[in-house]
């Protein structure tokens, strides 16, 4: 049996086969990178053969896959993948976090640029662009999925959500124009500014940071929250101020090289 939008978060049904949306934002991401990594890197003075480029978006590819899953199952709910082991791998029924991805990201990375012998601060500065864009393409998702929404609110884009009370932040859609003004930010600097190789990399992880930071404020949330004394704070927001730092570090120790 064949079907077209079956459901709201399955684009197509082949015979029992399920596309899902989201699985459709990650392949365009994928090859959105595909395109802009080759004509970003020569910004950075990377003129990598094309074989390079697939091969670097591949390792990404599963650094992003794995990490956004495993940072979900560790870091939002491990008690119940634990009781639950083999639902770990049931990436179809939802659940990534963009932290964890963030870190496998980082590692792949690292481990790339050892194998292929390519300086990984300039590489880290062009992979911004096509991430943000990901990113972004991730919370188009969500909007379809209807699915991350907001709290209740009156302002007159407040969106409704079937079976859920009153008009809610679109949270998602706040989240897709930060990322993708984001990688705006992050092209213009490549194209146009002559900063260290590496401190657009870190730019990108503040900026995110930042934007995710706040926005948690507007999210309707389905965790527990953590509890600092007089300070409470989401997941979102306690592992994105990690994040934060480590980029506010990065950026007094990436080297001096800059762009010529």
């Amino acid at each position: 049996m064949f079907s077209i939008f079956p459901s709201r978060t399955v684009a197509v049904d082949l015979f029992g086969l399920q596309i899902h949306w989201y699985g459709i934002m990650y392949v365009l991401a994928f090859l959105f990178a595909i395109q802009l990594l080759p004509r970003l890197g020569k910004l950075r003075g990377l003129h990598l053969s094309y074989d390079q480029w697939l091969s670097l978006v591949s390792w990404l590819v599963v650094g992003v896959l794995v990490g956004g899953r495993l940072g979900f199952v560790f870091l939002y709910n491990p008690s119940y993948y634990l009781s639950h082991p083999l639902e770990i791998f049931f990436v179809w029924q939802g659940g990534m976090a963009s932290h964890g991805g963030f870190v496998a990201v980082i590692l792949v990375l690292f481990l790339w640029v050892r194998r292929e012998k390519v300086n990984f601060w300039s590489l880290a500065d062009v992979t911004t662009v096509p991430a943000g864009i990901g990113l972004a393409l991730g919370r188009i998702g969500n909007v379809i999925n209807q699915e991350l929404y907001g709290t209740v609110t009156t302002l007159p884009w407040g969106i409704s959500i079937p079976g859920v009370v009153g008009l809610r932040h679109p949270t998602q859609v706040y989240e897709c124009l930060w990322d993708l003004a984001t990688a705006v930010i992050c092209f213009l600097l490549l194209k146009y500014s002559r900063t260290r190789y590496g401190r657009i990399g870190t730019i990108f992880l503040m900026l995110y940071a930042v934007g995710r930071f706040f926005l948690e404020y507007f999210r309707e949330q389905q965790y527990s929250l953590f509890v600092f004394g007089n300070i409470v704070l989401t997941h979102g927001q306690l592992y994105t101020i990690p994040l934060f730092l480590f980029g506010l570090c990065v950026w007094f120790f990436v080297p001096r090289t800059t762009a010529s």
